[in-house]
């Protein structure tokens, strides 16, 4: 798909949002004829998704009344994934770790939550970053601890490749750390290649490039 062709989808999508985001108002405004939703996130679609071994997720945009929630999930992310997912150590998200997750254009940049649709639990949050050319993504995921190996990862891998694919990319990329082998080989099995990044020997890029 071409960029124009991705970019007018978009903005078909978007001009249906604001149409939903007219009918939330008169909801809000208390339209009988309207049933009662009160959030963007209620209003997002969802995206159902099976996981390896069988989990269904049902995955969203996240938005700015997802800080909360978004709070909970990475404290139980482990300490080393959050370093890994951040770059650097930290202990629980404040609002200001938090907001880039949740105030985003939902078109150069993308944040996504995955539940567990058994539960309704965030077990994963993903995101795409592109640059302004909308040449390159950059992409990170990070899964709730209790997820790890059963393929949620794997799934929003799929996610992401396939969302920066509709954008029309030329490619995606990760930056990670060194000593994150689990997030390496996994990254490689789905098509990425490994590169040195310049000036940090702790850092590896890894990139996948579309036909």
């Amino acid at each position: 798909m071409s960029f124009a062709s991705a970019r007018l989808r978009w903005i078909k999508v978007h001009d249906a949002a604001v149409a939903n985001v007219a009918a939330s108002q008169r909801q809000i405004d208390g339209d009988p004829a309207m049933p009662q939703i009160t959030t963007l996130a209620e209003l997002a679609p969802m995206t159902q998704m099976t996981t390896r071994d069988g989990t269904v997720l049902t995955v969203r945009a996240a938005f700015s009344e997802d800080e909360g929630v978004l709070a909970d999930f990475f404290d139980k992310v482990s300490p080393e994934d959050r370093r890994f997912r951040f770059l650097t150590a930290i202990g629980h998200l404040e609002h200001a770790q938090l907001q880039p997750l949740t105030h985003v254009d939902h078109w150069r940049t993308e944040s996504f939550v995955a539940f567990d649709a058994t539960t309704g639990e965030i077990v994963a949050s993903a995101m795409l970053a592109c640059d302004p050319r909308m040449q390159t993504g950059e992409i990170a995921v990070s899964v709730r601890s209790d997820y790890r190996g059963r393929g949620v990862g794997w799934t929003m891998l799929d996610l992401l490749a396939a969302e920066a694919d509709r954008r029309g990319l030329e490619r995606v990329i990760s930056i990670e750390d060194r000593d994150n082998h689990a997030a390496i080989e996994l990254e490689r099995e789905k098509g990425f290649e490994a590169h040195g990044l310049d000036g940090d020997p702790h850092l590896v890029l890894l990139e996948k490039r579309f036909a």
